[in-house]
């Protein structure tokens, strides 16, 4: 994304009219320029590329926005000749635009040479273009990180992607990794990852000044899941490079806290491992006895989500921040009820939630509340340990996954907020190509901001 955006006044400009303005604009052009989009009009065209009479150059693109699109430029970068451009509208409204032109030039061009993108954009407000970078900068993180095939994104890669963040900040990282769990008291974490050759870790990356409000941010990192003894059919296995997708959220939301420099004392914990099958793999059955001391048996072991959660979630509660926040690729019971592109969260603080909905629906990256509703406590009763690790129904699903999670956290002192998130969109729109994706930032980050600038 580097070298598409750039801090300057000079290039093409992008003109975003209505019918009517368009046709008020329009007639105040050459007949060669009148004859030149109605002939667009006529073939339908929404971006309308206006050539110089004399060089053939582009030397305006019209884009037609029927209604107040935050993708609507999101198809662009991709179908823009070599060049530079400006948005020429209001500068309150040049950093939506931006962001989505942006995001639409995403490439995930690791492993396949791609076309490469030959537009840039330009922007000469220094505030406007230094959030727009580092929003985009971010998401694409997320995105790529989702994207990397497992083998390039396990435990020790992941701590690889930390230590480089810790580095550009200034943060602390530490890492437990193997039986150092065991010995630190992760006993969760190090029964889901241990099966696997790639050895489980918890990530703990400190920044910010000790005197500032504490915030916390949790992400699980299953950098692939089998489902475990539990074992996943093919089908629902393909895609599960994308379950440390979570983690992938909250290393995203980090780097756009730091850029951002908030007054913040920020953590970030991610448990990361493999949910592999081996002769040491955990069975459904087996009793843990978690961090915070609660005793959790096995009902199934493609429910690890959850299991390495508990343990970072006990952990984060001991610093008492003033904000806990989860995301995670928990559960597909949240993509039945909301589908993939609005993911789920869940709260303890109804005031945080609701300001989180109104900020959502406002900014073009909607979330949506679900509830916790505590007579469904009763659907992971265990016969033999303090709780199971999920339902006994399948209905309810994502509801009975949150409420194991709040059995770790003392919203009393601390309000929570839990995501559960696709991170994958299964279907191209404007601005967010097939692939990994980051659900819920803008918004996340958006209130972030607002509360502790």
């Amino acid at each position: 994304m580097n070298n598409l955006l750039v801090h300057s006044a000079m290039g093409t400009p992008i003109s975003i009219f209505s019918a009517a303005e368009l046709a008020s604009w329009q007639a105040q052009q050459s007949s060669t320029t009148q004859l030149f989009v109605k002939t667009a009009q006529l073939q339908s065209q929404k971006n309308i590329l206006i050539p110089n009479a004399d060089s053939g150059e582009v030397e305006r693109v019209i884009v037609i926005a029927e209604d107040d699109d935050f993708w609507l430029l999101g198809d662009l970068a991709k179908q823009l000749p070599k060049g530079t451009y400006f948005i020429d509208i209001a500068s309150e409204q040049v950093e939506s635009h931006a962001i989505a032109f942006l995001l639409g030039a995403y490439q995930f061009s690791a492993y396949k040479e791609l076309p490469a993108i030959v537009a840039k954009l330009a922007i000469e407000d220094a505030k406007v273009y230094a959030k727009v970078k580092a929003a985009v900068e971010s998401i694409n993180l997320a995105r790529d990180l989702v994207n990397t095939p497992a083998a390039d994104m396990m435990p020790q890669h992941m701590a690889e992607v930390m230590e480089e963040l810790s580095e550009q900040y200034g943060a602390s990282f530490e890492q437990i990794i193997g039986d150092e769990l065991l010995e630190q008291n992760y006993p969760t974490i190090h029964m889901v990852g241990r099966a696997s050759d790639n050895a489980p870790r918890l990530l703990d990356l400190r920044w910010g000044d000790e005197n500032h409000a504490k915030l916390t941010l949790v992400g699980k990192g299953v950098c692939f899941d089998s489902g475990g003894l539990d074992l996943k059919p093919a089908s629902g296995m393909r895609n599960m490079k994308k379950d440390m997708g979570g983690a992938a959220h909250v290393i995203a939301l980090a780097n756009m806290i730091m850029a951002a420099k908030l007054p913040v004392r920020l953590r970030v914990l991610i448990p990361a491992v493999e949910n592999a099958v081996s002769r040491n793999a955990f069975r459904p059955g087996d009793v843990i006895k978690t961090r915070k001391g609660i005793t959790v048996e096995i009902d199934n072991t493609d429910a690890e989500g959850r299991l390495v959660l508990c343990d970072a979630l006990a952990e984060a509660q001991t610093e008492a921040p003033e904000l806990l926040i989860d995301f995670a690729t928990l559960t597909g019971a949240c993509r039945i009820a909301l589908g993939t592109e609005l993911p789920g969260f869940y709260s303890t603080d109804q005031a945080i939630a609701s300001e989180l909905m109104e900020i959502g629906l406002g900014n073009a990256d909607p979330i949506w509340q679900l509830p916790l509703f505590d007579q469904y406590k009763a659907l992971f009763k265990s016969d033999i340990a303090d709780i199971a690790n999920c339902g006994s129904t399948p209905f309810g699903g994502s509801i009975t996954a949150a409420l194991y999670l709040k059995e770790f956290v003392e919203p009393a002192t601390t309000p929570w907020l839990h995501f559960d998130v696709m991170a994958w969109n299964v279907r191209a729109l404007p601005g967010r190509p097939v692939g990994g994706e980051a659900l819920g930032l803008r918004t996340m980050f958006s209130y972030l901001e607002k509360k502790f600038s």
